[in-house]
Formats: structure tokens, C-alpha cells, sequence
């Protein structure tokens, strides 16, 4: 039988929470001033490739026992859709609802050790919700076995952005919550923030290599304009920005609207990145109206702004940010789908808008983008 289950309620704020203990010269940049080029090499780009050219890893028939051997609970497990990690619906008798991550990867274990402690460390927020880690039988937060590795935590019930009317009023409530989602993240000391994520912007002026993966005209053409912006022009002052821990990936696939407020989950592709990363991802998925300067996005922006202004130079280099991480999805989903076609629809699930957005904001220069966003922040 199932029995009750208890989260984890300590915030964690210091590296070493985890199960195993990492030194503080592993979880932070090298100077706290990074620079995107270092320590993104090219053998990290060419790790993180290699970790999205592999397919999910799956513990298959082993979950049941996993569930029941870790945390003393049974329940009918559904495998969900996945990037990079087995990710499972568990639907307990008690008629709770979980998700069970494994991995059978190496790399599984650094990317699962920053998860658990990322969700930990933002027990307690009120701008918004995220997962609570569910503790193993022997109070970790995770559970590490010689061939596997997982964590289990809490299923948040609410529409996904991208199923909702995104109004100018959900998308500022959305990014007042991003905004406090960051600030939650800031101070958090966490392990493998540096572990290799090719949807880093550090990987970014390496995309291109993948440009053969590329859809016709214009598309191609709006890529290929944007990232040369990004490597010429943005990447470059990247450095004089803050940077701390980010989600990474505040899609509307991630972006949940509860009856509470507004909810973030899968934060696996959490690193150490420029703090307005975040924003620049969340916005580059709603850019939808072309009537509108920037999309739409404005509304998201402003809502971010109230509760975190943006720098100067965070607000000039905006929109550039944007375009490249627009660019970037495409390049890397198209590649991918190429490898996987029998997951093709799961992997491009965010590639139409994308593009959409791309093409409204391709012609848009760099005085007219940075005018824009000053105007929604004010």
C-alpha cells in the first residue's frame, strides 16, 4: 500500500546539499565575471551535442521497483515524452500525482543533482510555485544506485501557457513571476552548474555548425542574420551583465497558470547564465501579433521589469538575445529531429513559434528593438 509522503522543507542555499558534498570552486563561474567564451569550449559544446544526439535513457520495467525500493510507495506509472532524462507520471492509490526522473547516463547524475537541489532551494516562494522534492526513505533528495539514478517530486496541476488565451494580463502576471523566480534563484549556491547544456548561450556561436539542418528561405536567412548579430555584437557584452543561476527553459511548455498563480517546473536545463537569459527565453516563445513592435512580448517584459529592472545594457541587448535564442531553437530542434523522426512532433513542439517569432522581429534594427523595450519598461 501506499503510505503518507513528506517534502523536504528546508531551503537550500549552500553547495553540498545534495547527496554527495561539492567544493565551492565547483559551483561557481571562474571569476564571478564570466565571460561566455570561457570555461564554453569547444569540448563542451561538443559534450553537450553529443548528450542531445543520445537518445532518453529509460529504466523501463524497473520503475515500479524503484518507487517502492526508494520511497515505499506503489502506483500505475505512465512514461511521458523527454529530452534528455526518463521523466514518469506516478498516480499514487491515494490518488496523489508524482514525477519519477531517472537516468541510466552519467551525465544524468550531475544535471538530476542540480534539479533536486535547485527545487529545494525554492521551497517557501510566493511569486510563484515549482515541484517539491519528495525525500527518498533515507531523507535524500535524491536516490543513487550503481546503474541508475532519479528523484521524485510533485505533480503541479495547471494549464500550460501555451494552452491558455496568453491576454496582455497573463503575460504580465507571467513575467512578474519569472521575475520572482529569478530572484529566488540568485542566491543559490547549487552543484553541476557547469555541467555541459548545449542550449547554454555559451554553445550559441557554435550553432551554426548545424545550419545544414535549416528549413528553406527566409527562415534559414533570419537564422543565419541573428546569429551573426548574437556572435558579433551580443555575445561579446554578455560579461557586463549579471549572471547567477537561470531555469533556462521558461517555455509555455514549462509555464504552468494554477489556480494559485503562476507555476515553473523542469529545470533541466538549469545553469549558471546571464540573469536576463531567462526573460529572453520566455519572451522569444510569445512574440505572436506582428501588429505589435516586439510581438506581444511587451507585455511579459513590463511585467518582468516591475519587479526586476532591467539594466541599460540588459535593455539594449534584449531583443538580439531574443532573435538568437529563437534561432537557436530551431537549429537545434531541426538537427534533432533529424536524429530522432519518431519523436520529430514532441522535439519541434516549439519550433512554429520560433519561427513566427523570428520573422516578426527580423526586421527590427537595434536602435527601433532597444527603443521598444524601453517603452514597455517604463
Amino acid at each position: 500500500m501506499s503510505t503518507p509522503l513528506e517534502f523536504n522543507s528546508a531551503r537550500v542555499s549552500v553547495v553540498g546539499t545534495c547527496n554527495d558534498a561539492v567544493s565551492e570552486d565547483g559551483a561557481r563561474h571562474l571569476d564571478d565575471n564570466p565571460s561566455v567564451r570561457e570555461p564554453f569550449t569547444k569540448a563542451f559544446f561538443e559534450d553537450a551535442v553529443a548528450i542531445l544526439a543520445t537518445k532518453p535513457s529509460s529504466a523501463g520495467t524497473l520503475l515500479s521497483e524503484l518507487l517502492l525500493r526508494h520511497y515505499g510507495v506503489t502506483g500505475a506509472i505512465r512514461v511521458l515524452s523527454s529530452e534528455a532524462e526518463c521523466t514518469a507520471e506516478v498516480k499514487l492509490l491515494t490518488g496523489d500525482q508524482l514525477i519519477l526522473k531517472t537516468s541510466t547516463r552519467p551525465e544524468g547524475r550531475d544535471s538530476f543533482r542540480f534539479q533536486v537541489a535547485a527545487l529545494a532551494g525554492l521551497e517557501g516562494a510566493v511569486s510563484f510555485a515549482a515541484p517539491h522534492i519528495v525525500r527518498t526513505n533515507g531523507a535524500m533528495l535524491m536516490f543513487e544506485e550503481e546503474k541508475i539514478c532519479g528523484y521524485l517530486q510533485t505533480r503541479i496541476s495547471g494549464a500550460p501557457l501555451y494552452q491558455v488565451t496568453a491576454t496582455r494580463d497573463v503575460l504580465y502576471r507571467v513575467g512578474q513571476a519569472l521575475a520572482g523566480l529569478s530572484l529566488a534563484l540568485e542566491p543559490l549556491r547549487l552543484p553541476a552548474i557547469h555541467r555541459p547544456v548545449l542550449w547554454h548561450v555559451g554553445c550559441w556561436s557554435k550553432l551554426m555548425g548545424l545550419e545544414e539542418h535549416l528549413p528553406p528561405e527566409p527562415v534559414a536567412a533570419s537564422v543565419r542574420l541573428a546569429m551573426n548579430n548574437y556572435v558579433d555584437s551580443i555575445e561579446p557584452q554578455l560579461r557586463e551583465v549579471a549572471w547567477q543561476v537561470t531555469h533556462n527553459d521558461p517555455s509555455p511548455f514549462n509555464t504552468l497558470l494554477t489556480d494559485s498563480g503562476v507555476a515553473f517546473i523542469d529545470f533541466g536545463d538549469g545553469c549558471w547564465g546571464p540573469r536576463i537569459q531567462d526573460l529572453a527565453i520566455a519572451a522569444s516563445l510569445v512574440v505572436t501579433d506582428p501588429s505589435l513592435t516586439l510581438g506581444g512580448a511587451e507585455n511579459l517584459i513590463s511585467g518582468y521589469a516591475s519587479v526586476v529592472p532591467l539594466s541599460a545594457l540588459e535593455t539594449k541587448l534584449l531583443v538580439g538575445l531574443i532573435k538568437a535564442r529563437q534561432s537557436a531553437l530551431i537549429l537545434i530542434n531541426y538537427w534533432r529531429a533529424g536524429l530522432f523522426p519518431a519523436e520529430a512532433a514532441y522535439i519541434k513542439k516549439n519550433v512554429g513559434r520560433a519561427e513566427r517569432g523570428l520573422s516578426i522581429l527580423s526586421s527590427l534594427g537595434v536602435e527601433e528593438a532597444e527603443l521598444a523595450v524601453r517603452r514597455a519598461v517604463t
